[in-house]
């Protein structure tokens, strides 16, 4: 990504995006989201769990493992191993992505950088097919390297949001890409839900095992072939000169300047570190419950893999259209008041879960249908908002910032998680906590004045918030 090049300073208005831009910007949303889905909503959690179990010395197919690991000679519950995973990424991602953001805006290459990023991660992922046996050491560093690259390549993406369209047609855009992206996702479990239905065996673990490895791989090679789509289509853009000023020489080097100056100058710009402080917040409960609902199914519930992958996948087509539709209400009452409603709504989510009986799949599915009409909504709407609250010529920075505790990457929910897991053994009890994050981040978000916060960033506030 080291470049060393004088960037071309353009301050005319860009070009006004084609609809086969628009588009290629939608599909990468489809091509990634495989990833998301199959791998970290699904497949993942249970997987890299049985596989910290086996080398626990707990036997394959156990309904209960009390061993433990020792990654780097620290004693950690098999249990947990998975959701302290998730909270070193996002360790690591406080110091990558923002520097990612601010190399995007200085480069007139963005697109090389989405292609770069989200390459090594699905090269990550498909390496997750030599996680045999009792390598639950490899299985986590592919999955640091996956989930980062992720990450990285969410920012750049979500950086071309602003260029492709207007203070009004932003939440429709983001609308739109968010929902093709469950349809995407669902399509490939789909494909995974009848794998497992027609090759797995109930006396064979090591069956069940093996097809959910192959399944994360595929997400792999599904993140791969259709980003070559965006790649196609997407359209370079010359950086502003906002984006440029200051030094100019090699593009990495002058990413982490322009990474100092930002966090210097931010304190300028008040409420829109506020609005990003409530979406931390709230995000991050909603991420936790993505993240581990396979777990929580698997391991509280007791439920059969077909049974988690059926819900998931009915997430994933009634988020298309829960997306859609709030989409369409922001249209009509605001994207601000349109995600208050969803956090509202995300509370009787968990509520409704922490009493789910065990071994019961049909009121597990209901809750997921209920999940997927507000979960795509909710993240389309907070990604569009956010893209008015940021200056001219620092959205990859910004993005980079706000992408830290986006897409399964959150920290404080699943490491509160995990801990109390390993406290009480008791999921249900770790659920309880995350009530807090949505109960705050509603708070938080209810007392942003949105549109002054606009109108402070330098942008033309849309004509209903």
């Amino acid at each position: 990504m080291a470049e060393t090049v004088t960037p071309t300073v353009d301050d005319t208005p860009p070009p006004a995006s084609t609809r086969r831009e628009r588009r290629g910007w939608y599909i990468y949303d489809w091509a990634n989201s495989a990833f998301q889905t199959t791998v970290i909503t699904v497949f993942l959690g249970p997987f890299i769990t049985t596989v910290a179990e086996l080398a626990a010395g707990c036997e394959l197919g156990a309904d209960t493992c009390d061993g433990y690991v020792h990654p780097l000679g620290i004693r950690v519950a098999a249990g947990s191993y998975y959701p302290y995973l998730i909270s070193l990424s996002v360790f690591l991602t406080v110091f990558v992505l923002p520097v990612i953001g601010a190399i995007a805006d200085r480069s007139a290459h963005k697109k090389r950088l989405l292609g770069g990023a989200a390459f090594t991660g699905a090269g990550a992922t498909i390496a997750m097919i030599f996680v045999t046996g009792d390598r639950y050491l490899l299985g986590g560093a592919l999955f640091l390297v996956a989930n980062i690259s992720f990450g990285a390549a969410v920012v750049v993406y979500n950086s071309f949001l602003p260029q492709l369209g207007g203070p009004d047609e932003r939440d429709g855009i983001s609308s739109r890409g968010w929902a093709l992206g469950y349809l995407g996702g669902g399509l490939l479990l789909a494909f995974n839900l009848v794998a497992v239905t027609v090759f797995s065996e109930d006396d064979n673990p090591q069956r069940t095992l093996d097809l959910a490895r192959w399944s994360i791989v595929s997400a792999g090679v599904w993140w791969a072939v259709f980003t070559l789509v965006p790649l196609r289509w997407l359209r370079e853009r010359p950086p502003s000169a906002a984006a440029v000023s200051g030094r100019r020489g090699n593009v990495l080097i002058d990413g982490f300047r322009q990474l100092g100056r930002t966090l210097r100058e931010i304190k300028a710009y008040p409420l829109t570190l506020f609005f990003l402080l409530a979406f931390l917040v709230y995000n991050d409960g909603i991420q936790t419950v993505i993240t581990l609902a396979s777990q929580y199914g698997t391991e509280e519930l007791r439920l059969e893999q077909s049974t988690l992958i059926i819900t998931i996948l009915l997430v994933q087509f009634l988020a298309f259209g829960g997306a859609l539709s709030l989409g369409a209400l922001a249209r009509h009452i605001g994207a601000w008041k349109t995600v208050l409603l969803s956090l509202v709504l995300w509370t009787g989510v968990i509520i409704g879960a922490f009493r789910l009986p065990a071994e019961a799949p049909v009121p597990f599915m209901v809750l997921g249908a209920a999940i997927g009409l507000v979960l795509g909504g909710s993240q389309a709407l907070s990604r569009s908002l956010f893209s008015q609250l940021i200056p001219a010529g620092k959205e990859g920075e910004y993005y980079g910032f706000y992408e830290i505790s986006d897409k399964g990457t959150s920290w404080l929910g699943p490491l509160a998680f995990g801990l109390v897991f390993q406290l009480t053994a008791s999921y249900r009890v770790g659920l309880v906590s995350l009530l807090i994050f949505f109960v705050v981040g509603f708070l938080l978000l209810a007392a942003v004045p949105i549109r002054r916060a606009i109108v402070a960033a330098g942008n033309t506030p849309p004509r209903v918030l």
